[in-house]
C-alpha cells in the first residue's frame, strides 16, 4: 500500500511537471494575439515607438519564449525581441524570411514553418510563426513546436 502511494505520487508529480514545462512555452494562439497586440501598438503610437518596445527584452512584448520581430519587404530586420542585435541586419537571403514577405504581401497574414535557434535552449528547433503585414513590413511571432 505504501509503495503504491509513492508510485501514484511520483507519477502525478511527473505528469504535473510535464504540464508546467509545456505551460512555459507560448501557444500558437498566444503568438497570434501578441502580433495583433503589436499591430495595435504600431497604429496607436507609431512605428518608431513600437519598434523600440518590441526590442525591449523586459517589455510587454517579451513573454517566456514569445517575442515580436519585424522585417521590411527588403528583408531588413526592424525589430527582434529575442535578439535585438539582429536589428538592421539584412535577412533577404534567408528562405523563410522570403516566405514570410511573400505571405505578408499576398495574403496579409498567416503562418510560416521553419527552423530557428531557441533563445532558451540554444538549440535549432522547428518553429512556426504568425506574420501580419503593416504597410511595407510585417510583424511576426513564433512558437517552437
Amino acid at each position: 500500500e505504501f509503495m503504491k502511494k509513492i508510485l501514484v505520487t511520483f507519477v502525478l508529480c511527473f505528469f504535473l511537471a510535464g504540464l508546467a514545462g509545456a505551460a512555459d512555452n507560448g501557444t500558437p494562439a498566444e503568438a497570434e494575439q501578441l502580433v495583433k497586440k503589436g499591430v495595435a501598438l504600431v497604429k496607436a503610437n507609431g512605428k518608431e515607438k513600437a519598434m523600440a518596445e518590441f526590442n525591449n527584452r523586459k517589455g510587454a512584448f517579451n513573454d517566456r519564449d514569445l517575442y515580436i520581430f519585424a522585417v521590411d519587404f527588403n528583408g531588413k530586420v526592424l525589430a527582434q525581441g529575442g535578439n535585438p542585435k539582429l536589428v538592421g541586419k539584412d535577412f533577404s537571403k534567408i528562405p523563410f524570411i522570403r516566405d514570410m514577405i511573400a505571405l505578408a504581401k499576398s495574403k496579409g497574414s498567416g503562418w510560416v514553418d521553419y527552423k530557428w535557434t531557441n533563445p532558451v535552449t540554444k538549440k535549432l528547433e522547428s518553429k512556426t510563426s504568425y506574420v501580419q503585414r503593416i504597410d511595407d513590413y510585417f510583424l511576426g511571432c513564433g512558437v517552437y513546436k
